[in-house]
């Protein structure tokens, strides 16, 4: 462990929890039930962790606010619905964040998501105890803008380059670049190695036990 790093920061979906196969099946069957032309299974991998705002750009554009709305409504039916693909943590995830935490250092999380879904997130896996601050889509600029990081950094009193972004899409390597806080990329989610390494990420990791090794 770099005694200059006081503060890790995980994304949570694709590097915490495993939950990318869900986020597609449940957005794809929004879509259908919507009426809306389905998006495929890349296309939909490349805009996780972006707040819905953009996604729905990206994905749907052009669609006015009544059937975004609608499309939310489908997506978080889905999502929680227990006939898709289950979102268990990746290996070795609480181990990591234990070890970390039993050295001194500072965990948060940038997600994505609302904080709804992370606080229920939270609750469910019994990992709230390890974070000391987090950021989600309802409370910040979307990814790849620094704005989470920024104010992580703000509330923890840290400069960037103390803290390690860690996360599995280049949305998540991007804000961290902005700002020239060093970053880690796990390939376990939604981008490869190849577009991952396009931002010059300290380390780029296969599982998460790796990190406490290049850290």
């Amino acid at each position: 462990m770099s005694s200059d790093i006081a503060l890790v920061v995980f994304d949570w979906d694709g590097t915490v929890m495993d939950s990318v196969g869900r986020i597609v099946s449940s957005m794809r069957a929004a879509a259908e039930l919507s009426g809306l032309a389905v998006p495929t299974e890349h296309q939909v991998k490349q805009i996780i962790g972006l707040s819905m705002d953009p996604v729905f750009d990206i994905l749907f554009p052009g669609i006015n606010a009544t059937q975004r709305q609608t499309v939310f409504e489908h997506y978080r039916e889905q999502y929680l619905s227990h006939d898709h693909p289950p979102t268990p943590l990746f290996d070795g995830a609480e181990q990591v964040m234990s070890a970390l935490k039993q050295q001194g250092v500072l965990l948060a999380v940038a997600t994505g998501k609302a904080r709804k879904g992370l606080t229920r997130m939270l609750a469910e896996t019994g990992l709230e105890r390890y974070f000391s601050a987090s950021r989600c889509a309802d409370e910040a600029q979307s990814k790849p803008s620094p704005d989470m990081l920024q104010q992580i950094l703000t509330e923890l009193k840290l400069p960037a380059h103390r803290a390690v972004m860690v996360g599995d899409s280049i949305h998540d390597m991007a804000m961290a670049l902005a700002i020239e806080m060093p970053r880690i990329a796990v390939t376990h989610g939604a981008h490869d190695r190849a577009k991952l390494s396009q931002y010059q990420p300290r380390a780029i990791i296969d599982s998460l036990p790796e990190l406490l090794t290049v850290l």
